[in-house]
């Protein structure tokens, strides 16, 4: 299981989501004790954007690496 600590804009949602959905595999976002399906618009939104999410997820898909890769805190 991989985790990543993203920061999402609210204009970065939509296509964080549409990437998501077109994994073969689930992805979580959570921030502390919501989590919510990274493929849902309605629950990603409903997350507090000004803060840094965790994004949990086990396979592998090349677009979705590079949108993480994007919106991927240092460290």
């Amino acid at each position: 299981m991989k985790q990543r600590k993203i920061k999402l804009k609210l204009d970065e949602v939509k296509d964080f989501v549409v990437t998501a959905s077109k994994c073969d595999f689930d992805i979580d976002v959570f921030y502390n004790r919501f989590t919510v399906d990274a493929k849902s618009i309605v629950g990603v939104l409903g997350l507090d954007l000004n803060q840094i999410l965790t994004v949990s997820y086990n396979g592998y898909n090349s677009d979705f690496e590079n949108m993480i890769n994007r919106l991927a805190m240092a460290g």
